[in-house]
């Protein structure tokens, strides 16, 4: 029994290395070179995108979250408060989740 375990080990370090070997020469193959270019070439474009479209979310919630602290003409100064508060909860929940969209979007993407 003892001998069938430590044959099964090294069956499977070996198909393990194989596989790792395997795995390098295709990466280093000079076919596979001009595609990965490409692809990382679109993949970065896609990423400037995206941080662009970030960077133009941010900029528009900060630019609405200064309009709606501005006090309005009618308004009592207990309700500008309250508003006040709420607004800025909001503001830091929506940027809260511009963050996390970005976080996942870097994990996703790695």
């Amino acid at each position: 029994m003892n001998n069938i375990v430590k044959k099964g080990i090294i069956c499977s370090m070996i198909g393990i290395m194989q596989l790792g070997i395997g795995t390098a020469v295709i990466e280093a193959s000079p076919r596979h070179e001009g595609r990965h270019y490409e692809e990382r070439y679109e993949h970065h474009n896609e990423d400037r995108d995206h941080w662009d479209n970030r960077d133009h979310r941010i900029q528009e919630e900060r630019a609405r979250h200064e309009r709606e602290m501005v006090r309005r003409e009618h308004e009592e100064e207990w309700q500008w408060h309250e508003r006040q508060q709420r607004e800025k909860e909001h503001h830091e929940e929506v940027m809260r989740t511009i963050g996390g969209l970005a976080l996942l979007y870097l994990i996703t993407n790695s």
